[in-house]
Order: structure tokens, then sequence, then C-alpha cells
């Protein structure tokens, strides 16, 4: 007997952003939507053990998302206006709108649209994750370390914001696009980030692959989402990889590569665009960390394209990293100190770890001792803190006689 939970739960992971942006286009009530696609799913759980899967699940949740919706409106209200949105629940999930927009997904409107500019950057994640993800709200409040009410709250804003300030629910077109796109897919990023890091949610980083496979579907011909997609496949394929028995973190020279996922990175290799753009760069860089060993004067080379792209503190001290390890640690390292020019990266973690890691392949055990315990001291508990500890340690016990 087929696993009927499972059903839905893949029917729902399909059809969710379908039903709650078709619905948001026609009525314009986010909750109602959203309200109206988790009852969908609900009725799904009481009616297939009943009645067998449909041969269409996902028109299926559609039809009686529409008609749920259409039963709310009828009682809410019989203004014209409302009885003119009625008619529309019968219309094509994709129109041309009145002002002449190319036809496009709703679910595309919809991810534009949570990940508006106007709101901020917390909120655009959390809007995506709930929206067109159908993330519960508990969920989200979990990953963003607050309760379930006050996630709600902000969720609420975020809405009332688009509301009112007018966000129009459509993808941008012409010059607009090029310049909202990068922002789309920084939210992804941060998505996959936030699940991928060593204290994340998986769930999360395979959603941001999920939705950003999906950008690719509806956006094809993008060389950014396409780089961004690969880069995340390449993060995610050694996630397996990344800790060990006792749930330590191991780094990619102590990670067993017959865990790595190798249908996955065989994907994003495949993808891998030969454009120069962030993200594609980024992707590039982790291809160069499949091979055995790691071809690190490509990735030198890739890190100074980045920043040249990207001059932020962070790709200057991966930029540092990458010249430590192609070339000699003094390189490493002298790029680390103009890094950090400026307290740029004062008290952050990883950059105390770089130069305690650089420092050690220098061959001043001691001092790198001391740095690996700072870094330790500055990260949050965990298994960063207990990996830069272990390091300290390691390099304690080599260094006695």
């Amino acid at each position: 007997m087929p696993d009927l939970g499972q059903a839905v739960a893949d029917a729902g992971a399909d059809s969710y952003p379908r039903i709650v942006a078709a619905l948001i286009r026609i009525t314009g009530d986010w909750t109602l939507a959203e309200d109206c696609a988790q009852e969908a799913l609900t009725m799904a759980l009481e009616r297939w053990p009943q009645d067998g899967v449909p041969a269409n699940p996902g028109g299926w949740l559609m039809t009686v998302a529409r008609n749920r919706a259409l039963d709310v409106l009828r009682r809410a209200t019989v203004e014209r206006r409302k009885l003119q949105e009625l008619a529309l629940l019968n219309e094509p999930v994709t129109r041309e709108d009145e002002e002449g927009e190319e036809v496009v997904d709703d679910r595309l409107r919809l991810i534009f649209t949570c990940c508006h500019p106007a709101l901020a950057l917390e909120a655009r994640v959390a809007l995506t994750l709930r929206t067109v993800a159908g993330v519960p709200a508990a969920d989200i409040a979990s990953a963003f370390l607050v309760t379930e009410s006050t996630m709600t709250r902000r969720l609420t804003r975020a809405k009332a914001k688009i509301a009112t300030a007018g966000i129009p629910y459509r993808v941008p077109v012409g010059p607009a696009l090029a310049e909202r796109l990068p922002g789309v897919l920084a939210v992804l990023y941060l998505l996959f980030t936030r699940g991928y890091d060593a204290d994340g949610e998986p769930a999360f980083a395979a959603e941001a692959i999920r939705l950003t496979r999906l950008l690719a579907e509806l956006m094809p011909g993008e060389p950014e989402i396409t780089g961004l997609l690969a880069l995340c496949l390449l993060q995610h394929s050694r996630r397996a990889a990344r800790r060990d028995d006792d749930g330590n973190l191991r780094t990619l020279d102590q990670q067993d590569r017959s865990l790595w996922d190798h249908a996955a990175i065989a994907e994003a290799l495949a993808l891998l665009p030969a454009t120069t753009g962030p993200y594609a760069l980024q992707a590039r860089i982790a291809a160069c960390h499949t091979t055995t060993p790691t071809d690190w004067p490509a990735v030198a080379v890739l890190y100074d394209q980045l920043f040249s792209l990207l001059p932020t503190p962070v790709v200057a001290l991966n930029r540092a990293v990458a010249h430590g390890y192609a070339y000699e640690p003094a390189a490493g390292l002298r790029l680390l100190a103009e890094a950090g020019a400026g307290g740029a990266l004062d008290g952050y973690p990883y950059a105390i770890a770089a130069e305690a890691d650089l420092t050690a392949r220098a061959g001043d055990t001691g001092r790198a001792v001391t740095l690996f315990e700072q870094a330790a001291a500055a990260a949050p508990a965990g298994p960063v803190r207990r990996a830069l500890l272990t390091r300290a340690e390691e390099l304690s016990r080599n260094e006695e006689p």
C-alpha cells in the first residue's frame, strides 16, 4: 500500500506554491491563499486514504483550494469587486495581465514579490520560506531563534507592507529585472546557508536548492541562476561527510569522499556556466575542490576575479586563504592583513582561524595554538567552537617534545 502521507507531501511540495501564487494573483489576499492551500492538503490527508490518490494530485489540490476560496469570498462579501474576483477563479493559472506583461508563471511573480527590496532581508527569507515553500511558521521561528508568535507577527507585517506599499505582484521586465534578480538570488543563497551552516536546518538547504531549480526552469538562460544552482549542489553534495560519528566537523581534507553525493556533483559540473558572474565564479571555485588534490592555483585565480567583482571582507578573507595554499603561507598572511585593515574582520572567528591555519603552516605552532583558541572563544558554542579547540589541542600535542 502506498504511503499516502508521503504522496500528499510530494504533491504539496510541487503544488503548494502554484496554488498560493494563483490565489494571491486572483484575490490579492495572501492569508486567504495560504489558508486555502493548507486546507486542500488537510483534505487530501482525509480523503485520499478512502478514495485513493487522484490521477492528477496537483490538479485535485488546486481545485479544492479554489473552491474553498470561492466559498470564503461568497460568504465574506457581495460587493461587485469581489464578485469579479470570483469570476476570475475559473481562469488559467498563468495569463497576460492588464499591463501587457509577458505571460509568466505565477510562482515567479510570487518569488519576486517575496524578495522585494522594500522588505527587510530577514523578512524576505522568512516570507519566501512560508509562502513559496510552505514551511510552517513554527519551523521558521526555530531557525530564526524566535517564538512562533513572534515569527507570525513578522510575517503578518511583511504581508501588510506589501499591501500598504503597493508592491506589485509581478516580475519586473527590462533593466528592472537585471536590477532585481541579484536580490532574489541573494535571498535564496542566504536560505541555503541557513540550512548548510554547522548548526543549520538541512531541510532549508534542500528547499533552497528546490527553489533555485524552479527559478532556473522559469527563467532559462540566466547564467547566474544556473551558477547559484551549481554552487548549492556542489556544497550540499558534501553534507554527509562533514561530520564524524560524534558530530564533530571534518575539514575538506579529512572528509571521506565516498560519502559525497557524486550524482549532485556531476549535475553541478554539467551546469557550470562559462560566465564570470559572482555565483558562477563561486561555483567554479567549489568545483575545484572536487578534484584530488584541490587545484589551489586555479582557486586563487578565481578568487582574484571574484574579488574584483565583490571586494567584500569575506571574499578578501577567502582569497587570502586560497593564495596561502596556492603559493606560500606568507602570501596568504599578507593578503589577510590587507583584508583586515581598518578593523573589517576584527573579532570574526573565521578570520582568526584562517590566520591560525596559515601561521601553523608557516611553522609558528605556538602562535597558531593561541590564535585557534582565540577563534574558538569568538565562535558561538557548538560544532565550530569544538573544531577550533580540537585543532588547538592537536597542534599543542604535536609541539610537545
